[in-house]
C-alpha cells in the first residue's frame, strides 16, 4: 500500500460527512490539514476523488469506486476489533492435546472435565495415539501439549511431572487356582506355564516393564500382545491369563476382588506421568490454565 492508512481514513470520514468541517470535528484536526491530506491522496492516486462546492463535497466516479473498497476494509477492521474484544472478555482460546487412549481415559478425562466446565470458551482438541507420535507432533508444533509417561525425553522438550503410577500384574483367583492345580506352587513353573497378556512391544509401558523383567532375569514363555489396556483388564477378568496393567487403573477391580495382584518378586518401580511441550513454545493463557489444573491437584 503506497499511501498511509491515515489518509484513507480521512478520505473515508470526509465521504461519510460530505463536508470537510464535519470530518474535521470528528477527527479533531483542522480543516486545512484535512484538505491537504485529501490533495495528497489524490496526487498519489492521480485521480480526483471529490467534487468541491460551497455546499460541501461529493464523490467523483473514481471516489465512489475507492470509497466502496475502503468502506469494506474499515468495516472488516472494526469487525476484527470487536472479535478481539470478545476473545479477551470471554477468554476465547484453544489448546491441542496429545495423549494415548489409556491415559486419556484414566488420567486426562477427570482433569479435563473440570477444565472444560471452568473454561467453556476454550476450544479443546484431543489427538489419541501412542506416546512417541505425541512427542513427534509436539516437536513439529502440530500439538501444543502432551500427557505422557516416559522415563526420558528428546532434547528440546519441557517435562512437568504431576503424578506417579505403578505397573503391576493382575489376574483372577480362579485362574491362579487352576494354574496351580496344573503346575503346582513353584514360582518358576508358574512363570513358565502361565499365559501373560501385555501391551505390544512398541508401547512405552511395555518397554518399561520389559526393562524391569530383564533386570531381574524374569522370563515369560507365553505372552499374548494386546493393543489396549482396557482389553487387557477385561481379558484378565474372564480368566484368560495374567495381565500387566497400571495399578491405579484397576483400583475398583482390586477393591471388589474381581482381580488380584500377582507378585513376581520385587514390585515394579513407580514411574511418573507428566505434561510435555516444546522448550520454545509461547505459553498461551489456555496452556497456562491447563497446566495449572494438574499442578494444583
Amino acid at each position: 500500500m503506497e499511501n498511509n492508512l491515515n489518509l484513507y481514513y480521512i478520505f473515508y470520514t470526509v465521504a461519510l460527512h460530505k463536508n470537510i468541517s464535519g470530518a474535521a470535528k470528528e477527527l479533531y484536526i483542522s480543516q486545512p490539514a484535512i484538505s491537504k491530506a485529501i490533495s495528497k491522496l489524490e496526487q498519489s492516486l492521480d485521480v480526483i476523488l471529490f467534487h468541491r462546492s460551497s455546499r460541501g463535497v461529493t464523490l467523483t466516479m473514481e471516489g465512489e469506486l475507492l470509497f466502496t473498497q475502503v468502506q469494506t476494509a474499515f468495516s472488516a477492521i472494526r469487525h476484527g476489533e470487536e472479535q478481539l474484544k470478545k476473545v479477551n472478555e470471554l477468554g476465547i482460546s484453544q489448546i491441542s492435546i496429545g495423549v494415548s487412549i489409556t491415559l486419556c481415559k484414566y488420567v486426562l478425562l477427570p482433569y479435563l472435565q473440570q477444565f472444560v466446565k471452568d473454561n467453556p470458551h476454550i476450544k479443546v482438541t484431543i489427538t489419541c495415539h501412542p506416546t512417541m507420535e505425541t512427542l513427534r507432533d509436539i516437536d513439529n508444533s502440530v500439538t501444543d501439549i502432551g500427557v505422557v509417561g516416559i522415563p526420558s525425553l528428546p532434547n528440546g522438550l519441557t517435562y512437568i511431572p504431576f503424578r506417579e503410577i505403578q505397573d503391576t500384574f493382575v489376574t483372577t483367583d480362579r485362574y491362579l487356582e487352576n494354574l496351580k492345580i496344573r503346575v503346582g506352587n513353584d514360582r518358576k513353573a508358574i512363570l513358565n506355564n502361565a499365559t501373560f497378556m501385555m501391551l505390544n512391544k512398541e508401547n512405552i509401558s511395555r518397554k518399561y516393564v520389559d526393562m524391569y523383567l530383564s533386570s531381574h532375569q524374569i522370563t515369560m514363555d507365553n505372552i499374548i500382545e494386546i493393543n489396549t489396556m482396557d482389553l487387557l483388564i477385561e481379558l484378565a477378568k474372564i480368566d484368560l491369563g495374567i495381565a500387566c496393567v497400571i495399578k491405579d487403573f484397576v483400583k475398583d477391580e482390586l477393591d471388589d476382588h474381581s482381580l488380584t495382584e500377582m507378585s513376581l518378586g520385587r514390585a515394579i518401580p513407580k514411574r511418573k506421568l507428566g505434561l510435555v511441550y516444546k522448550d520454545d513454545t509461547i505459553m498461551t493463557d489456555a496452556m497456562k490454565k491447563f497446566i495449572s489444573y494438574f499442578m494444583e491437584s
